[in-house]
């Protein structure tokens, strides 16, 4: 049936309209390469009699990048703008300077900034490519960048800063984020939940559980500031890297008590991957058996088997893979090979092999 074209007609409801975007949007999920062109889809579907808005553009290009499917969120708005004529505003521009960066590399993304008109590189564009040098892990143009984005009086949020932390954790250059966080209370900048969490993970990097408790004991007194589940996840991840077993399992019940249940699907596969790692079978069990049937999906399997081989419990790890067999409608392979690492650990290669 035809979906019902809604732009250009008065007072059509919300309702039609997404029916109209869905419609779309089914027909690219269709393709299943994802650097397949789907230009000839978009002017076909224009051809058929539809139209399409901007904002409805952006939302299938935001869909695309969220689901990992960069070659075609690009090529969305670059359709916006060579099929469609629509103009670009500073959000477009960033968002599609992100997408160059991942799909054609620096070179190219560089270059797209720099003939990006001026009315429209403001901060958004500025911090796309500051974003683009994080994810190259390039310190040197980042710092240019930041440098740059100081001058021009774009540095008024945590966003940079955070950006910045991140790089630095990756790089091991951790004498540099004390600096940026003095910069930070000179300039009344407020931490967010994404400065914790990357400041987090850069003392949990570098071994220093001490500055990762004094954050957290200040993060619990803020009251502008509510710690998330990543954020005690990542707590829980340092204390099992120094081997403090209860430590990580308070952050771990943590996770359990604050995470809204619109993320619990995420949150379940970390649940079980870190009480795999504190050695409590029980505790992984417990929450398996209470999280599965509500969460129950590939990769929470292929989480579980792993877990239960790190606990040498190949018994328990053949009958989740049995019962994740005997559900599945698509074979991940994913999940076959963690029994399979599983048996050849334990030169088990004869079960490795009937498998």
């Amino acid at each position: 049936m035809k979906a019902i074209s809604f732009l250009g007609r008065p007072r059509h409801s919300k309702v039609s309209a997404q029916i109209e975007i869905t419609s779309l949007y089914d027909r690219i999920q269709a393709i299943r390469d994802p650097k397949a062109s789907i230009s000839p889809l978009l002017n076909q579907y224009i051809e058929e009699g539809h139209t399409v808005s901007r904002p409805q553009l952006r939302s299938l290009v935001r869909a695309m990048k969220d689901f990992r499917r960069y070659h075609h969120a690009l090529e969305i708005s670059q359709w916006m703008t060579d099929c469609r004529y629509l103009l670009l505003t500073p959000s477009d521009v960033a968002i599609r300077l992100d997408l160059i960066s991942m799909v054609h590399g620096q070179e190219q993304a560089e270059s797209y900034f720099n003939n990006i008109p001026k009315v429209l590189k403001n901060h958004s564009a500025y911090g796309a490519l500051l974003s683009s040098y994080v994810r190259e892990k390039s310190v040197e143009k980042a710092e240019a960048t930041m440098q740059k984005m100081r001058e021009m009086g774009f540095v008024t949020s945590s966003f940079p800063y955070n950006m910045l932390i991140n790089l630095y954790s990756q790089t091991e250059n951790y004498d540099k984020i004390e600096p940026l966080i003095q910069e930070m209370e000179r300039k009344s900048i407020p931490c967010d939940k994404f400065t914790v969490r990357n400041l987090m993970a850069a003392y949990v990097a570098a071994s220093d559980i001490c500055a990762m408790e004094k954050l957290l004991n200040r993060m619990d007194e803020d009251l502008h500031i509510s710690l998330d589940w990543n954020t005690y996840s990542v707590a829980a991840n340092g204390y099992l890297k120094v081997g403090l077993i209860d430590k990580a399992l308070e952050m771990i019940k943590k996770i359990e008590n604050n995470t809204p249940i619109s993320e619990r699907p995420t949150a379940f596969k970390h649940l079980v991957s870190l009480y795999g790692r504190t050695g409590h079978k029980e505790e992984l069990y417990r929450v398996w058996n209470l999280y599965k049937p509500t969460y129950e999906h590939t990769q929470a399997y292929s989480c579980m088997i792993a877990s239960l081989r790190k606990l040498d419990d190949i018994e328990g790890a053949e009958k989740i893979f049995q019962e994740w067999e005997s559900k599945c409608t698509v074979y991940d392979f994913r999940t076959l090979n963690g029994l399979l690492s599983a048996y050849c650990e334990k030169r088990l290669f004869d079960k490795a092999e009937s498998l």
